[in-house]
């Protein structure tokens, strides 16, 4: 696979490099990361070709636009791809003295409050243009409207009905006035992605946990929805945040930001077992995997020093023979309609 391949999104005008990268982690998303290191993961992935890039104001509470704006600056915007996102106004804290920011373990001492509103939306999106220091993004999603994000189903309606009284038309003057090339939504829980479709005429989803190389949900029902829309697709967290990159090797790996469970860690040695017949790297793997899907237009992966990014932009060109997808398929450890490639070889062989 090719990392500098573009594909088209959805049925929009606007096309993505297959890799792309995300940049929570440069915000100190488990640990603070030093400016120095900030810039080495970017100028990485420039030098090795990477042009598409996704941000938020949530990152670190802004640091991590902060850091991508002034890293891309150097460059001609019609070089690269920029997403952001809107859900999120930020503040400075009553008692700046004494804030302390939870759960970055880096990030700038700013107060956020949840708005989908027009003026929310309208904020938020041009505290953005500001902190990133460039007049433009590309690609504008909804940010964190969901349960997990949110805290419950009422607040959550709450903030659905207000983008749809009047924040998802600050959404839409944007898309028709070419400030943004496409809306999108951010999705972190199956169900995410009905729900939106529901009230909203959306571009794309960028899908962060429930499609990965151990869950695929959402070919049961959402993705056709997608594809029967023109809708696209982007996946970030190919690791599932922590285990596809690690395998069962690390002391407590991760999956979905939290110590994983038994099933997961068993399903996980038996891809990381097919893996190993075909001298695959499980990384690799679950890097390009998503990419098998014609929806899918683009992997989004993080990493917090050059050496990550050299070693992603390296598995994601590894060659993987069809082989090891009809292997899993055949072991039932990946959905069907994942691979239709794999399946279409393996009818006529």
């Amino acid at each position: 696979m090719s990392a500098q391949q573009w594909r088209r999104l959805g049925s929009r005008p606007v096309s993505l490099p297959a890799v792309g990268l995300g940049t929570a982690p440069l915000a100190g998303l488990y640990e603070p990361i030093a400016e120095s290191a900030a810039d080495g993961v970017l100028a990485a992935a420039w030098r090795r070709g990477t042009r598409y890039f996704d941000t938020s104001p949530w990152y670190g509470r802004g640091l991590s636009e902060l850091r991508l704006g002034r890293f891309l600056r150097q460059f001609p915007r019609g070089d690269f791809i920029l997403s952001t996102k809107i859900g999120r106004t930020f503040h400075r804290p009553v008692d700046a003295q004494h804030y302390r920011s939870e759960f970055w373990a880096g990030g700038l001492p700013f107060e956020h409050r949840f708005d989908y509103t027009y003026e929310g939306v309208m904020r938020s999106y041009e505290q953005s243009l500001m902190r990133l220091g460039l007049n433009t993004i590309d690609l504008l999603l909804i940010h964190d409207l969901d349960i997990a994000e949110i805290g419950s189903r009422d607040l959550v309606e709450h903030h659905l009905r207000d983008l749809e009284r009047s924040g998802w038309r600050a959404l839409e003057e944007l898309r028709s006035h070419k400030e943004v090339a496409a809306i999108g939504a951010g999705v972190n829980i199956g169900g995410t992605i009905t729900t939106m479709l529901q009230r909203f005429e959306l571009d794309f989803f960028l899908v962060a946990m429930p499609y990965t190389l151990l869950s695929q949900e959402p070919l049961s029902d959402e993705f056709p929805l997608c594809g029967q829309r023109g809708v696209g697709i982007v996946i970030g967290s190919p690791f599932a945040s922590g285990i596809l990159a690690t395998g069962n090797n690390a002391a407590r790996p991760l999956y979905n930001y939290v110590p994983a469970q038994e099933p997961v860690i068993q399903k996980t040695q038996r891809i990381e077992a097919v893996c190993a017949r075909y001298g695959v790297e499980l990384k690799a793997a679950a890097l390009q995997f998503p990419l098998l899907l014609p929806l899918v237009s683009s992997v989004i992966f993080g990493a917090i020093d050059a050496a990550q990014v050299e070693q992603n932009l390296q598995l994601a060109q590894q060659p993987i023979p069809l082989r090891l997808w009809r292997d899993l398929l055949e072991e039932g450890l990946i959905h069907p309609d994942s691979c239709p490639s794999a399946v279409a070889g393996e009818a006529q062989s």
